[in-house]
């Protein structure tokens, strides 16, 4: 089991690895490398995975569910925590609830459960990115207009793979395989950026930032628990769900919060701390999920 916890785990940290390395003696612009993942490989992968029609996205509702659960509780389970400790509402609770669902989540689901595991990663990451530009947006900015939505290109892709999904249309295989060699660039690259990231991390408020890298895994963890008694999920579906709940904060929190000038520092060191501490959460979570027999050989 431990080989099998390396296994999975030794890729993502090495490629941030190479990420941190090369950004400590090129500091490379990391907005535009993100802005170009953002804008074509991620939709293109989000697109291909759900317009083809190999997995039912009836059966993926439950799953859908629970993940929105997950991300809206979290920030409901937390908030009398950060009253009682007078943190700005607006600071700590969206990166509680906004996870690493695309840096993190994605290759380590793959990674850890095997390509089958691609359409629920995929739909848990669309459902964090829907609500983060929505909900999380309106959290900031309670002017900010819902319509916005529309000119996110991964919203964009993923109503367009919906649309070709539910209506049985079957794009030309030289056209997906096109589109998915180009949306694979987004894994890796993710992780690389996320290791540029971690050489920004911001010790100032490193009590804050120490705070959020325990109740960010903790509180979706508390949640997914009866969610997993109640919905009826595959246990593939299971597995990537109890890994989407115990997820860091995303970096697009940081990104954000400096577009609205809401505590970035403050922020930066929730998102940065709570990924570097999930060097500690994910081989524990990831143990008892191969313990339970979850894992690519199941």
């Amino acid at each position: 089991m431990f080989a099998h916890i390396l296994a999975t785990l030794l890729p993502v940290f090495l490629i941030a690895g190479c990420g941190a390395l090369y950004g400590r003696f090129r500091s490379p612009d990391i907005r535009q490398l993100n802005t170009l993942n953002m804008e074509l490989f991620v939709p293109l992968l989000v697109f291909v995975v759900l317009a083809e029609r190999q997995a039912p996205l009836q059966d993926y509702a439950h799953l859908a569910l629970a993940g929105a659960v997950i991300v809206l509780g979290s920030g409901l389970l937390l908030w009398p925590l950060a009253r009682w400790l007078k943190l700005d509402l607006r600071t700590f609770l969206p990166p509680m609830m906004f996870s690493n669902a695309g840096n993190m989540g994605l290759p380590l689901m793959v990674l850890a459960f095997g390509e089958q595991a691609l359409p629920a990663a995929v739909v848990l990451f669309v459902v964090e990115m829907l609500l983060h530009f929505s909900v999380g947006l309106h959290m900031l900015d309670r002017h900010a207009p819902l319509w916005r939505l529309l000119r996110v290109p991964v919203v964009i892709a993923s109503i367009a793979g919906l649309a070709l999904n539910v209506s049985g249309i079957d794009l030309p295989g030289w056209l997906l395989e096109a589109c998915r060699m180009l949306g694979e660039i987004c894994v890796p690259l993710m992780l690389f950026a996320l290791g540029v990231r971690m050489l920004d991390v911001d010790f100032s408020a490193w009590r804050l930032g120490l705070l959020g890298a325990i109740a960010c895994p903790a509180s979706g963890l508390l949640l997914a628990w009866p969610l997993a008694l109640w919905l009826d999920l595959s246990q593939v579906q299971l597995a990537c769900l109890w890994v989407f709940a115990a997820l860091p904060p995303a970096v697009l929190n940081y990104m954000v919060a400096e577009q609205y000038r809401q505590e970035p520092h403050k922020v930066a060191s929730l998102v940065l701390i709570g990924n570097l501490g999930s060097v500690l959460v994910m081989p524990l979570v990831l143990g008892v999920l191969f313990a339970h027999g979850f894992g690519q050989a199941s």
